[in-house]
């Protein structure tokens, strides 16, 4: 296919790249075959760019400004504080119902749906929401707090897997309800600060069966889902409970509520433990958790989570603040900044002495 040299100042959406383009970095800036859409403008001007190699159109579709929109990503802020209301509702109504639930009633599934079904629609169009979740929460709530997270990040996931509508809403629900069986674990376990004895912790590890006993009987909810509120703690490596199941055994919907757990429980203030960065923590469920949870479900969230749009506000673990460049897809969690102050480029590939401490999603 011929190729031609176009300046960037007349180039047009949708035109294809025709080879690697660097700018003294180790992988390419932008890859060959990508389409023209706007991020890359930003690349442009960022790198000092004037012109690139792309194929001539003569058989290639361009694609219109409103195609671009739909494949672009782009992360926006609105409705914030409308997410922000709904999300404290929210844990002001779960704290009600944990209450009645350790008193002995039921599950109201309307009121659960209702707490949950309007964070979803904000959070499944936004999901820059979820980098605000681990300031929303806090240690002494972490339990109200890790439900709700809990189910937001399952449905992200879930959205990211390709399920339908349907499908993501059960899988919100069936996380968010995943913790309901610790209202039935002794006050005095459930909330002690000091480490759990041996016998407490057993205890603590029957959860998931008090969950399902709890969800068992809810015919708003599919069979498959109260097995995954059951199956939420195990792992395919046979290290979980409260069966020690194994690889098929364990349903990929428990596969899905698991990560969302995880993630959720180690970004967040602990009463033994600081919030962590979810850049991070991302790395460490890839390391240090692998073999336990499945694959896909875990790349899902990896590329939820580091799929940032350029130009997106960052904060360093130093506490610099800079912009993001260049997602480097070999090292996805460590992209390319550059600084606000200094406007000097760091690499975070190259240089693991820092990492993304916080995406900032609104400015003060």
């Amino acid at each position: 296919m011929e190729t031609v040299v176009m300046r960037v100042e007349e180039l047009q959406l949708g035109k294809i790249v025709a080879e690697d383009i660097f700018a003294n970095t180790q992988y390419p800036i932008i890859y060959k075959n990508a389409k023209i859409i706007h991020e890359h403008f930003r690349i442009f001007e960022m790198f000092n760019l004037k012109e690139i190699l792309i194929y001539k159109e003569k058989k290639l579709e361009v694609l219109t400004e409103k195609q671009i929109e739909v494949e672009t990503t782009i992360i926006k802020l609105s409705n914030y504080t409308s997410f922000e209301t709904d999300y404290y509702d929210a844990i002001a109504q779960i704290k009600r119902e944990f209450g009645n639930w350790q008193a002995g009633a039921k599950i109201d599934i309307t009121k659960v749906r209702g707490m949950i079904i309007p964070l979803i629609e904000k959070v499944l169009e936004d999901r820059s929401y979820i980098f605000d979740l681990n300031s929303y929460s806090n240690a002494k709530d972490y339990l109200f707090h890790h439900c709700i997270a809990t189910g937001l990040i399952a449905s992200i996931i879930s959205k990211k897997l390709g399920h339908d509508r349907g499908t993501i809403i059960q899988v919100a629900i069936a996380g968010m309800l995943a913790d309901s069986g610790m209202a039935k674990v002794a006050p005095r376990i459930r909330d002690k600060q000091s480490a759990l004895t041996e016998i407490e912790f057993a205890e603590v590890r029957q959860h998931p069966y008090y969950s399902y006993l709890l969800v068992k009987d809810l015919p708003a909810l599919k069979e498959v889902m109260k097995v995954a509120i059951y199956q939420h703690h195990e792992r395919l490596n046979g290290s979980g409970y409260p069966k020690g199941e194994k690889m098929s055994s364990i349903t990929n919907f428990a596969q899905i509520i698991a990560v969302a757990d995880v993630f959720h429980a180690m970004i967040s203030e602990r009463l033994y433990r600081l919030k962590q960065s979810p850049f991070k923590v991302i790395e460490m469920i890839k390391e240090e958790e692998f073999g336990k949870f499945d694959a896909q479900v875990v790349q899902a969230l990896v590329d939820i989570v580091v799929d940032l749009p350029i130009g997106t506000k960052i904060e360093l673990s130093n506490l610099e603040l800079g912009e993001v460049m260049f997602i480097n897809k070999y090292a996805p969690t460590r992209p390319l900044v550059k600084l606000i102050n200094s406007g000097d480029i760091i690499d975070l590939a190259a240089n693991r002495n820092f990492y993304i401490s916080r995406v900032i999603t609104k400015e003060y």
